[in-house]
């Protein structure tokens, strides 16, 4: 396979052309269109096709590169293309992939058919992913790459480089050998730079870094990418609670946690998975999206009753018809400024108990002095629009509490939710937007009830 790598243009141009040769029929055509592009660009044009092309330009592709195009692929196309591949493709398809990307596929095959794909694995390549799997899913041990490179620290930094020419290859990503005793206790690391930049004669001791910092094998894989982002590290050895080195995490492994971490919290505040098909099948993205549709349909309801037990407030005065969303509208852009905020800083690691009270209050405030700002501006805007002063303080008064709540409740909801154990960027968005539409509400047709009807 070349190596060409396509840009956005290129790819959508070539999407064409590929789509074209299989209408066309020119199958041999598309097949060495295929074998010019690399593999995260091959991914690319499989995600950008249309199902019914998909199977078809799979067959196509080269497989001693069906494993390198798996690891670019998001999870569902994944998982749809592996479950139509039998143990034996599998198998000679993750021949040579890292140890993290290989225990993903294998965790997501039914029983029997993983037990069929390891049987068709090479011995090495067994062992290896049978010890990746012995750690949980989302911790830095179902992350790492067991490829690692270890020195003595008595040995000669020219027995070192004399080994590593007769090796010939280092694990991609590698900017530190790491140390270790007999019984594999990480003792520090020596940087490559360093390695080829000292004097041959002296030991690896006198040049290795005992400050070297190591992560536990059970440690969340959000923590570990929180880690190389403060740390600026290209990878960093992973150990057992005893210290010894089990393998090691590269700063790739830690950009896709990024990604689908970002991608995650993007899409939830949609109510979606984060590993939703953009071309997947009608049926189950219809599915996939009706639960929150109908949490929401619930909670629209909700907010309708609240109109509901101010009907009479409603056909007396026409103009509250008119200026009732007003209120619900600034309170949910308040609120969703405060929620975002707030769902990036327990991403970040940023909010703990220690420091939640504080951040609440300072929401709070912020709420209240935009609901005093706003609400003078839209009381002015009113009685200007209207000619009517008790129309215009009555929705300044609405809007003062609205926001205020608004801020509070941007700020509670998401810390309650991960209290809870609640994914606030999936659930945050719509709880918040059914206080806001019912507060909102609730506050404008109560105090139009209360002041207007008497």
């Amino acid at each position: 396979m070349g190596k060409e790598y396509l840009d956005n243009e290129i790819t959508e141009q070539r999407l064409n052309q590929l789509v074209q040769a299989l209408d066309s029929g020119l199958f041999v055509h598309a097949r060495n269109m295929l074998h010019t592009m690399s593999p995260n660009d091959v991914a690319l044009i499989l995600e950008s096709s249309p199902p019914k092309n998909r199977q078809v330009l799979w067959q196509l592709i080269d497989q001693q590169y069906a494993g390198e195009i798996l690891d670019e692929l998001g999870e569902e196309l994944k998982d749809s293309l592996i479950s139509s591949m039998t143990p034996e493709k599998l198998a000679q398809a993750t021949i040579g992939m890292d140890t993290d990307d290989l225990a993903y596929i294998l965790r997501s095959l039914p029983d029997d058919v993983y037990k069929k794909v390891l049987k068709s694995m090479r011995s090495q390549d067994r062992d290896r992913v049978e010890q990746a799997l012995r750690y949980p899913d989302d911790t830095a041990g179902s992350i790492m790459n067991t490829d690692t490179v270890t020195l003595r620290p008595d040995v000669n930094i020219e027995v070192v480089l004399r080994y590593l020419r007769q090796r010939g290859h280092l694990p991609d990503t590698t900017d530190t050998l790491y140390v270790v005793d007999r019984q594999d206790h990480v003792l520090g690391g020596v940087r490559l730079a360093d390695l080829l930049t000292c004097d041959p004669s002296v030991t690896v001791r006198s040049i290795m870094d005992t400050e070297l910092e190591s992560i536990p094998v059970e440690m969340s894989d959000k923590d570990v990418a929180q880690k190389f982002e403060r740390m600026d590290w290209i990878s960093a050895p992973v150990v057992d609670s005893q210290a010894k080195l089990l393998g090691r995490i590269t700063i790739d492994d830690v950009i896709d946690v990024i990604r689908e971490d970002a991608e995650h919290s993007m899409m939830g505040m949609a109510g979606m998975d984060d590993d939703e098909d953009t071309f997947g099948p009608v049926l189950k993205s219809t599915l996939r999206r009706s639960l929150w549709l109908t949490i929401n349909l619930f909670a629209a309801l909700l907010a309708s009753s609240v109109s509901n037990m101010f009907e009479g407030t409603l056909e007396q005065f026409a103009t509250i018809a008119i200026l009732m969303t007003i209120v619900p509208s600034m309170g949910g852009v308040a609120g969703n400024q405060t929620l975002a905020l707030v769902i990036r800083g327990i991403a970040l690691g940023h909010i703990g108990q220690s420091n939640s009270r504080w951040l609440i209050g300072k929401e709070l405030g912020i709420g209240l002095l935009n609901g005093i700002m706003w609400s003078i501006l839209v009381f002015f805007a009113v009685w200007l629009w209207k000619d009517d002063i008790a129309l215009g303080g009555l929705i300044g008064s609405a809007m003062l509490i609205n926001m205020t709540v608004a801020g509070f409740a941007g700020a509670t909801i998401p810390i309650m939710l991960k209290k809870l154990n609640i994914d606030p960027a999936l659930a945050g968005g719509m709880v918040l937007t059914t206080v806001t539409d019912v507060v909102g509400l609730f506050a404008f047709l109560g105090l139009a009830t209360l002041f207007l009807m008497n």
